[in-house]
């Protein structure tokens, strides 16, 4: 089974990227799903976090994303633990998404993952989609979001691999300024080249 990672800045269009992955049949790993689900009552990452920010949440209502996000927004050493606590978890879940979807027979699953080269997920994977827009277009996306202003888009991007380093990386770039049937058709191609690539990542570098 080859494992390809989905990758991208703030606001490039992941998500729509991930939809038309599925829209052809291929299982996409949903790293944002499973980080809600990690700060959400009874979730793995409540505790563990609570230890290290304790006025970010509680047991019973889980973890205030809010409130987390403006506790690690300047500050660097608090970020890389709360990453520490939740790489570690996510890590684990994609390990069990991509047993599972092997032992069903799959070809090719994807994984969505907004930290991939950040987090090392790279090294992972057969091969790297990256999806990118113009500043122009991710700073609209990003701003139009709840909660999001621009000083703490700044921050967050500031923290994350610049977008044209990733293009370089990539093996696969996504453009997604343009139209559905453009980004349908550039996923397609995609899944065409990657029918050429022999399997290398899983499970042996999991």
């Amino acid at each position: 089974m080859l494992v390809l990672g989905l990758t991208g800045s703030l606001a490039m269009g992941k998500s729509r990227t991930a939809a038309m992955f599925m829209a052809h049949g291929i299982p996409v790993f949903d790293s944002d799903a499973t980080v809600h689900g990690l700060y959400a009552p009874g979730g793995a990452a409540v505790l563990p976090i609570l230890r290290l920010f304790e006025d970010c949440g509680s047991v019973s209502d889980g973890i205030d994303r809010a409130a987390l996000g403006r506790r690690i927004l300047s500050d660097d050493t608090a970020m890389r633990a709360l990453e520490r606590v939740v790489h570690a978890l996510v890590r684990s879940s994609q390990r069990a998404f991509l047993e599972t979807q092997a032992r069903l027979g799959h070809w090719l699953t994807v994984l969505d993952i907004p930290l991939l080269y950040e987090s090392g997920g790279d090294r992972r994977c057969d091969r790297i989609v990256v999806v990118s827009a113009s500043p122009f277009i991710q700073s609209q996306r990003a701003l139009a979001r709840t909660g999001m202003t621009a000083l703490r888009l700044k921050s967050l991007l500031e923290r994350q691999t610049p977008d044209l380093r990733k293009q370089c990386l990539a093996d696969f770039v996504i453009h997604t300024g343009g139209d559905r049937g453009r980004l349908s058709r550039n996923v397609a191609e995609i899944l065409r080249k990657m029918r050429q690539v022999q399997p290398h990542a899983w499970p042996k570098r999991w």
